[in-house]
């Protein structure tokens, strides 16, 4: 006999692909080194930074890298151990390659995050990357702007989705403000809200494709087809810590 009321029925738990990221310890005096990170010395990454310089425009390029060693700064932060919470090269990979999709050869059929993902994933296996590796890229991608998913999709989705956040002044409290200046000293920012808003936008205009309902790129679209054309994307990043 059939259960009478199936959605009563158990739902399967979800697994995270890696362990949960760490909560934030207690504050300290010196809450972060004041020189950030640098990337990891592999060729996939050397490779992965020569693709964006030479594809993205300056304001997203430098956005990506940024957010990188912000995801670094705040896994340490964190207490996250690489090599066991996460693979530092392959979060490196996951942010700079993160709007890949913006540039003109990723520039396809889908929305900004899938196409970028598609990118990435071509570029990682073209260098031999195994495919759980790039699998795992390909999903922190797709996330990236996924409010509320990317969190709990493992370690390496959260560190992609908030080092990112961190790059227009979400959750920098434990950056010093040294390592902040260094960090914009060696990437400037070149108004990058407004360049990243152009850019989806210019996509997006007369492919609906590009901007399904709701997602992020649909609100862009609107806020700039809507006086003051001015998106909140923009108004978040300027009101932040960091500026536009």
């Amino acid at each position: 006999m059939q259960n009478p009321h199936p959605q009563a029925q158990p739902q399967p738990q979800l697994q995270p692909r890696t362990r949960p990221l760490p909560q934030a310890p207690a504050p300290s005096p010196d809450p972060s080194p004041d020189t950030p990170p640098v990337p990891p010395d592999t060729p996939p990454v050397r490779d992965a930074l020569a693709l964006v310089r030479r594809t993205e425009s300056v304001a997203t390029a430098n956005h990506s890298i940024r957010s990188a060693l912000f995801a670094r700064m705040l896994a340490d932060h964190r207490g996250a151990v690489p090599g066991s919470d996460y693979d530092p090269e392959l979060l490196f990979l996951a942010c700079v390659l993160h709007d890949i999709g913006l540039s003109e050869d990723g520039d396809r059929n889908q929305r900004f995050e899938v196409d970028g993902a598609d990118a990435a994933a071509e570029f990682l296996t073209a260098h031999g990357l195994p495919a759980p590796q790039v699998d795992a890229v390909w999903e922190a991608i797709a996330l990236h702007t996924s409010v509320g998913i990317a969190e709990r999709r493992g370690t390496l989705c959260a560190l992609v989705h908030a080092g990112i956040g961190m790059d227009f002044g979400i959750g920098t409290g434990f950056v010093s403000d040294r390592a902040g200046a260094a960090l914009h000293a060696a990437y400037p920012r070149h108004s990058v809200a407004t360049a990243l808003a152009d850019e989806i936008v210019a996509q997006a205009q007369g492919r609906p494709e590009k901007a399904p309902p709701y997602s992020l790129t649909a609100e862009l679209l609107r806020e700039r087809s809507t006086p003051p054309h001015t998106t909140s994307l923009e108004t978040l990043t300027a009101s932040g810590r960091w500026g536009n």
